[in-house]
């Protein structure tokens, strides 16, 4: 059975009311290089049963990061999440809520959005903070189109350490904006100068903090680079819990602060839903995408929350608006809230103190193996290993027995020789000594 309802008079009749000749006017707009030429390659379509038969075969592929030692990282990380945050995103009046288009109403909604917003802007050391984004890639993006209106230019420095994806998530945005991107080169050894690439057409410099490969690094002199050119300096963080041992980008320097908080309270999920992070100074604060939830007193003096500002295009004029980002990711955004709220400060810091630690004893017995080699000076608790061998297929033969030993540098830079035998291997608190003794005795049998 198809679930098309409309026949093709219907059809017709909806064209001519609407003048156009025919469906395919109505995708002139999108790129002839973007549109196939032929039916997309999948099975012809199926009965219920035989779709669930066919979509479990395929789950069953998958290997879960929790059912055996996990190492993997490069901007989704595991870590544990209480069950009380699942118990409480669950209650009904959290989990069928929806934007609140009659905001002073939904009270709760707009509580757990200022507290959320508060615990942001104290870990990134920034003034103000927004009700979420969608993830960290398009946070970065939206980042880097606040620049732009901000300084009146159309130039962004990318930094080679940031993560590719988020990379191409900025160049795809961009080009719609007629962007020029510089694109410093890739370099998994450290982080190549910046400073040079900023000229007094410069709207942004966008930098990772810890870079992809685990870097870290004190970001003050490339803002006050970047702040003496007009520039802004947008600072993104993957792994949350850094925050929690580093100083924060608001300490350094940033403008902007993009992040995605997956780490806390957000399981893996195959890739999400995740949620985006977004903090900027006081002053730029008119330009943020997205929406902001305030504290205020009613009329009778009690504590009531607000829509202070939302300028996106439901709200406002389309010319107006800063951003066209639909809604914030609310669930995972009162996941991050409740987590947050009970680790406190010093857990916080607690969990971050011990990721380090535990990274850092892993990096000291994988390094120890023969031909391998830690390209890390200082790191959180993600780094990168240089193997004697191409990375990627010792991935997948040590997947196979049931080790996910990290994510290959080839697979984020396919094509990329350099990156080739690189690895990128992750520690959090979820992970045991055993775990560790078992990834360095089944990469020791593979280089």
């Amino acid at each position: 059975m198809r679930y098309l309802p409309l026949t093709p008079d219907d059809r017709k009749a909806m064209l001519e009311t609407i003048g156009t000749a025919s469906v395919d006017d109505l995708f002139r707009d999108v790129p002839t290089r973007a549109r196939l030429n032929q039916p997309i390659d999948l099975p012809p379509h199926q009965g219920e049963l035989e779709v669930e038969r066919a979509l479990a075969a395929l789950a069953a592929k998958n290997v879960s990061a929790g059912s055996v030692p996990s190492f993997l990282g490069a901007g989704a990380y595991r870590h544990h999440v209480p069950a009380s945050v699942d118990h409480l995103i669950q209650r009904s009046e959290f989990l069928t809520s929806y934007t609140p288009y009659q905001p002073e109403i939904a009270q709760g909604t707009l509580q757990y959005l200022f507290e959320f917003q508060t615990q942001v802007a104290a870990i990134t050391g920034m003034e103000v903070a927004n009700a979420s984004m969608y993830d960290g890639a398009t946070s970065t993006a939206e980042a880097v189109l606040m620049a732009f209106r901000v300084t009146r230019r159309k130039k962004a420095v990318i930094a080679g350490g940031l993560h590719p994806h988020y990379r191409d998530v900025i160049a795809t945005t961009g080009e719609a904006m007629g962007a020029e991107l510089v694109l410093a080169p890739v370099d998994p050894e450290g982080i190549a100068d910046l400073v040079a690439r900023i000229d007094d057409k410069t709207a942004c410099v966008v930098v990772q903090n810890p870079s992809v490969f685990g870097h870290v690094a004190d970001l003050t002199p490339l803002a006050e680079a970047a702040h003496a050119k007009g520039a802004l300096l947008i600072a993104v963080v993957t792994e949350i819990f850094s925050l929690g041992a580093l100083k924060p980008p608001g300490a350094m320097g940033a403008d902007i602060v993009t992040a995605e908080g997956q780490s806390v309270g957000v399981p893996l999920s195959f890739g999400g839903p995740y949620v985006g992070l977004f903090a900027t100074r006081e002053k730029y604060m008119r330009q943020m995408p997205g929406r902001l939830c305030g504290q205020t007193v009613d009329q009778d003096g009690r504590r009531g929350f607000v829509l202070t500002m939302s300028a996106r295009e439901q709200h406002i004029r389309r010319e107006k608006a800063t951003s066209n980002i639909c809604t914030n990711s609310g669930l995972c955004a009162l996941s991050f809230c409740i987590h947050m709220t009970l680790m406190g400060e010093a857990g916080f810091t607690g969990v971050a103190k011990l990721n380090h630690a535990k990274a850092v004893q892993a990096a000291e017995k994988l390094s120890a193996l023969p031909g391998v080699t830690l390209l890390n000076k200082a790191f959180f608790n993600e780094f990168t290993l240089k193997l004697p061998k191409p990375a990627a297929p010792i991935v997948d033969r040590l997947a196979a027995k049931g080790v996910l030993a990290g994510v290959p540098g080839g697979r984020l830079y396919p094509g990329n020789a350099a990156a080739a035998n690189l690895l990128l291997v992750a520690v959090t608190e979820t992970n045991t000594d055993a775990d560790v003794a078992r990834l360095a005795a089944a990469l020791a049998e593979e280089i």
